[in-house]
């Protein structure tokens, strides 16, 4: 069986398990301690970062985007990039709005801060990295909304990679607490559609050792 090395709270460790989900592709998920830099692991991504998918033949591949990529062409139903040349570039811009965009203002200063320098042994959080991710995120759920005004989901009239990509991310910091729902409904209301989806159930189950999850975090009717 192909296996999927993770770790709790890394969006783009959820973004494959969300894309391996939506193609119904069985795996099994392997939960890597990457500060352990285990030399088996270094051997399948020698940058020792997950995620990295080991398919059945034993050929690893890594990282979010790559993975899921990968994924969507060789298993192509549902298709998860887009209809056309147009639409999958803009499916491709949102993903990297997430993973790079957001990555960089909202998720490593919240989750990296709150819980993986712990885990890193990188010291104690930053309170300022907190408070700027706390005000960051209020622009990207703005845009959030500017974009399912206009469009059934982020990309388009299709639920999407870019959807998938958000999801993943947003997942990560409302384990902690940290998304501003109340101030933001419409930008909730998408986020219920993903969070109601089969291939996201999984990661409602996620628990870090040490850090319990919110308390509307598993709740579909949040």
């Amino acid at each position: 069986m192909r296996t999927l090395y993770h770790l709790w709270l890394s969006p783009y460790s959820r973004k494959a398990r969300i894309v391996l989900g939506e193609k119904k592709l069985e795996f099994e998920l392997q939960t890597e301690k990457v500060w352990e830099r285990r030399e088996g692991f270094l051997r399948l991504n020698p940058t020792g970062e997950v995620p990295v998918l080991v398919e059945t033949d034993g050929t690893a591949i890594s990282g979010g985007q790559v993975i899921s990529e990968y994924l969507d062409e060789v298993y192509p139903s549902p298709g998860l990039l887009g209809l056309g040349p147009l639409e999958r570039a803009e499916v491709r811009r949102m993903c990297a709005w997430f993973d790079e965009k957001f990555n960089a203002e909202v998720t490593t200063n919240l989750v990296m801060e709150k819980v993986m320098k712990r885990f890193l042994r990188l010291g104690p959080p930053d309170s300022n990295a907190i408070r700027a991710g706390k005000a960051n995120i209020h622009h990207h759920l703005d845009y959030i909304t500017y974009l399912v005004e206009r469009r059934t989901w982020l990309a388009g009239e299709t639920f999407s990679l870019a959807d998938i990509s958000a999801g993943a991310h947003l997942s990560c910091v409302d384990y902690l607490n940290d998304v501003p729902w109340s101030d933001h409904p419409v930008a909730k209301d998408w986020y219920a559609r993903i969070k109601s989806r089969l291939s996201f159930r999984d990661l409602l189950h996620d628990l870090v050792p040490g850090v319990p999850p919110s308390v509307h975090y598993h709740d579909l009717d949040f």
